[in-house]
Parts: structure tokens; sequence; C-alpha cells
């Protein structure tokens, strides 16, 4: 007789660690340069409005990108799933750069007003809604799905350190140059992360029905796919998928609960306080803090367990924080609730952020993302002119507790949902 060796079956191969990857790590540098432009770019839109006009033009033309990018968010998902998001981001990235070197030369050459750095902006919120929803869509082809929440952790650093670094450096750029310097700073920043990317290497996806060249409809017939067709197609996944419909309505319901305490209501309380604008910068560097720690954590580990019920924890925790933190007594006080929600947001906002990922189909990314960009940068930012009214009328209490109880609803939102509820990162 003779012996039939089987051959033992192939083990997966693990996917590298995105903190040890260079593929990762170059899309992180792209990603970091272009994030702290932006920053730079805003402090030099804000000096340049201000002194061009009176402050409620200022205002007007740092709110009219806005606009756009709400209008156009949706269009911007089909075109990066139907072109991929790598040639999106590096296009937009181009054009973003290009835009901000022209504004910066015509600043230098002379004092062309308002409505050049207006129409700067409008250039920026269409480019926006193009690059914001390919950002989303990029980590999956850059890495395996064991890692993708290992990624969140450190694109939230990465957002995190560009925060810190872009305000004094765009500062720095005023003080010596004027906006225009700055705006030269901002350009060379973005421009950067343009060979950064190119360099990078695309994951294939695999194959999936939503790649079909055409589909069929109901008579049979075989009817070319549209953009129209692929906006549709997106939006229906996202309806009748089970995770990714609750999951964006909890984020649509955190964020309502969030942003307006935490930008215009801490303002306003620290005013009513009397802690000044010194003691509204602590309180602002805890939350910073706290939401570091947690995408630091989430980068370290790599993933959690149980990260659907984690999520809904950490929002419902966090809410009763923003809830307390119209009655703290001290700065001090203030403070150390302010890490804490830092802390519960950022752990949330990265859980959540690493469901989106792993859940969604990667040839759908650019709409899903497209959907929770729109929540998040359309309709929350909505909050913020209500809470300063609200607590005009009622004070900072009645309104902090009310917008932690929004923002608590999305943490029983994916208690309520099982297949949420109940959601893992993968291993």
């Amino acid at each position: 007789m003779t012996a039939t060796v089987i051959p033992p079956a192939p083990q997966p191969v693990a996917d590298t660690p995105a903190h040890r990857d260079g593929n990762v790590l170059r899309w992180l540098g792209a990603y970091t340069s272009s994030m702290i432009g932006d920053n730079v770019y805003y402090i030099a839109l804000s000096w340049a409005a201000v002194q061009a006009g009176t402050p409620s033009q200022a205002g007007m033309v740092m709110a009219v990108s806005a606009v756009p990018r709400a209008l156009l968010m949706l269009g911007g998902g089909v075109v990066a799933d139907r072109f991929g998001p790598r040639k999106v981001v590096i296009g937009s990235d181009a054009v973003r750069c290009a835009a901000v070197l022209a504004a910066a030369a015509l600043l230098f050459a002379a004092s062309p007003g308002l409505w050049l750095l207006a129409l700067l902006a409008v250039v920026f919120g269409i480019v926006d809604a193009v690059f914001m929803p390919a950002v989303g869509a990029l980590p999956a082809r850059v890495t395996g799905r064991s890692q993708l929440a290992r990624v969140q952790g450190m694109r939230g650093l990465a957002i995190r350190f560009a925060n810190v670094v872009g305000a004094p450096l765009g500062g720095l750029g005023v003080a010596l140059g004027g906006a225009a310097a700055a705006f030269g700073l901002a350009g060379m920043l973005i421009a950067v992360s343009v060979p950064l990317l190119i360099s990078v290497r695309m994951k294939e996806l695999p194959a999936a029905a939503a790649d079909d060249d055409a589909v069929g409809d109901s008579r049979g017939e075989v009817a070319e796919r549209t953009p129209w067709r692929d906006l549709r197609d997106g939006l229906r996944y996202i309806r009748r998928h089970p995770v990714l419909a609750p999951l964006i309505a909890a984020i649509a319901l955190g964020d309502l609960g969030f942003v307006g305490p935490l930008n215009v209501g801490l303002t306003l309380l620290a005013d009513r306080r009397g802690w000044g604008a010194s003691g509204m910068g602590w309180v602002l560097a805890g939350f910073g803090i706290g939401a570091g720690t947690a995408a630091l954590l989430l980068t370290v580990r790599g993933r959690l367990p149980h990260a659907g019920r984690v999520a809904a924890v950490a929002i419902l925790t966090g809410s009763v924080a923003i809830g307390a933190l119209a009655y703290v007594p001290s700065v001090a006080a203030a403070v150390g609730v302010a890490l804490l929600v830092g802390l519960l947001a950022g752990l949330s906002g990265a859980l959540c952020g690493a469901l989106l990922q792993t859940q969604a189909d990667p040839a759908y990314l650019g709409r899903v993302s497209a959907v929770a960009g729109l929540v998040s940068l359309g309709l929350a930012p909505l909050s913020m002119p209500l809470t300063a009214a609200a607590i005009g009328w009622w004070g900072t209490g009645p309104v902090f507790v009310t917008s932690a109880a929004v923002c608590g609803l999305g943490g029983v939102l994916v208690l309520c949902f099982r297949d949420l509820r109940r959601a893992e990162l993968p291993r």
C-alpha cells in the first residue's frame, strides 16, 4: 500500500500590523500633511477675511464652503467608487494645492478683496465634497480588514496632531508674511501629500455585484450603470444593511447632541462662569487629550472585543458627561469632565468609524463615507446656532442636558439593533 500524503491546508497570511506597514505609513504621512495644510489654510483664510472686510463678511466667507460641500457630498461618494479613491484623493489634493498657491500669488501681487477669498472657499467646498468620501474609502485599499480598526486609531492621532500643529504654523505664517505667506505654506503642505499618495500601493477589491459594468432591469434587459443609478444603489445598500443603517443613524444622533455643547455651548458656558479664554482653552485641551488617548489605545491594541456594545456604552456614558459639564463648579473639574468626554467620544467615534470600514463592502465605501460625512458635516453643524439661541432662552444647564439626551439616544439605538449590538471587528 502506498500512503497518500495530504498536504496541510494553507494557513491564512496575517496582515502586517498597520503601524509597521510602510504602505500604510506613507498613506498616513500624506493624510497628516494634508490635514496640517487644511488647518493652516483655515487660519490664513480667517485672517485674510477679517483684514479685507467686516466681521460679518468674514463669517460669511468662512461659512460659504459648507454649502457646496453639503450639496455635492453624495455625488462625491459616487465619484470615489466609480474612479477609485486613490485617483480622486490625488486629483483633489492637486486641485486644492493649486487653488491655495494661486490665492497666495494673487495676495502677494495685489489686494483683490473678499471676492477672491469667497471664490477660494467655494472651490475648497466643491473639492472637499469629493475628497472626503474618497479619504474614507481609501483605508480598505491600503491594508487588510483586520488592521482597519488600528488605522482608524492612527487616523485619529493624525487629526489631533494636525490640530495641535496646524494652528501655530498658520499663526507663524501670518506673523512672518501675512495671509499670502500662510496660504503659500498651506499649499506646500498639501503638495507634500501628492507624491506620498502616488507611492501608495492599492489592494485589489473582491469581486462584488456593485462592480459590474451593467445591471439588469425588471424585464431582464441590461442597462448601463449611470452615476444616478450608482447613487440610488448606494443609498439602497445602506438602507437594507442590518448594521450600517442603524450605525449611521446612531452617528447622526451622537453628532447632533455633541457638536453644539462642545463648540458654541462651551464658549458661552466659559463666559457665564467667568472662566475666560484661558479657562476655555484648558477645557478644550482636556478634551483633546482624552480623544488622543482613545485613538492611541485603538492604535496600540488594533481591535477591541464586543465593538458594538463598547461603542454603545461609550456613547451613553459620554452623554452623561456632556450633561454634567454644565454643572461643574470650577475650571479644574470642567477639565476633568472634558477629558472624560474626549476619551469616550474618541473611543465611540473610532469604533463607529472602524465598524463602517469593516461592515461595508469596499465597492460601496465611497458612498457609505459620503452619507456618514454628510451627517457629520452637513446636519450636525446646524445644531450650533440652535444651541446658542437655546442657551440664551433657557440657560446652559437645560440645553446641555437636552443635548446629552439626544447624544444618548445614539447609544440606545445601538443597543436596540441586535446585529449592530453584536457587531465585532475582524481579528
